[in-house]
């Protein structure tokens, strides 16, 4: 009866031997995890160029493997190494680790979905949840965006199930782009209308395929005008939006178009990234 009841048993009798164990395994970790950040960081700050970055994506894993050198000599003193106290104890890890990967294993599926119905795909430029830029690499679990302030931003799959996702030019290379002007309500809007067109019209970056439209919107405020246009390539997006409001701004000044006076306390509203 006492074999079968310490077999079943999970723990051990944690004696004076087993604390001074923990307790010296306890400090060398602590230990070992400084210096070797310390000295891995130290270490890449001298070096220069790709060889600086590798030394830097060694610090996290070497944490790693002495967090888990430690806990492989920790178990087995606090641990009856049994069959049975194994079989409990991997359970239990297995079920942990199962709902701490519940949204990795989401991401996987939602990639798997990502590529058969293709809601993204390289080139395509696309806003997910405010982040807006060009898709780079399609993976397995994130979508790589780099955005127009050139930072590479990796957004996991799953965000398929619960978020919109804005793709504005689709696979395609027409991608509509929008210039804003907020004009003095007292104009001839005939006249900037067909102003603001020629502006377009004469930008070095126009798809002349694609229609240009321009679209009044009055406001207590004032006139609100868009451009709304197609550039050559999806990339010159920004500059053929700057090129236009640029241009378009000289024009209506030419005119002796005043701009808008917003009162006190009034906002624009929100627009995304594209001036939409």
């Amino acid at each position: 009866m006492d074999d079968k009841e310490q077999y079943a048993r999970l723990f051990n009798d944690i004696d004076s031997q087993a604390l001074i164990i923990l307790g010296v395994t306890l400090v060398s970790t602590v230990l070992l995890i400084i210096v070797s950040q310390h000295g891995l960081k130290w270490l890449a700050n001298r070096l220069h160029g790709q060889l600086r970055f590798r030394v830097f994506a060694l610090v996290p894993l070497t944490r790693l493997l002495i967090l888990i050198t430690a806990l492989v000599i920790a178990v087995p003193v606090v641990i009856e190494p049994s069959m049975r106290n194994m079989v409990t104890l991997l359970g239990a890890l297995g079920l942990a680790i199962g709902f701490a990967l519940k949204d990795y294993v989401s991401s996987l599926i939602a990639g798997v979905v990502s590529a058969v119905e293709l809601p993204y795909r390289p080139g395509d430029w696309v806003n997910i949840e405010g982040t807006y830029g060009e898709v780079k690499h399609v993976g397995m679990r994130t979508v790589e965006i780099q955005t127009p302030d050139d930072d590479l931003v990796a957004v996991p799959h799953l965000k398929l199930w619960d978020s919109a996702i804005h793709n504005a030019n689709n696979g395609g290379t027409s991608l509509q782009c929008v210039a804003s002007f907020y004009l003095h309500p007292e104009h001839e809007a005939g006249r900037v209308r067909k102003a603001l067109r020629d502006v377009a019209l004469t930008s070095a970056y126009l798809k002349f395929d694609q229609p240009i439209v321009v679209v009044a919107e009055e406001t207590p405020w004032g006139t609100h005008y868009r451009i709304r246009a197609y550039p050559v390539d999806p990339r010159q997006q920004f500059l053929f939006i700057t090129d236009m409001t640029v241009r378009g701004k000289q024009v209506l000044s030419d005119l002796g178009i005043k701009p808008a006076l917003l009162p006190p306390g009034a906002a624009l509203e929100s627009q995304d990234v594209t001036g939409r």
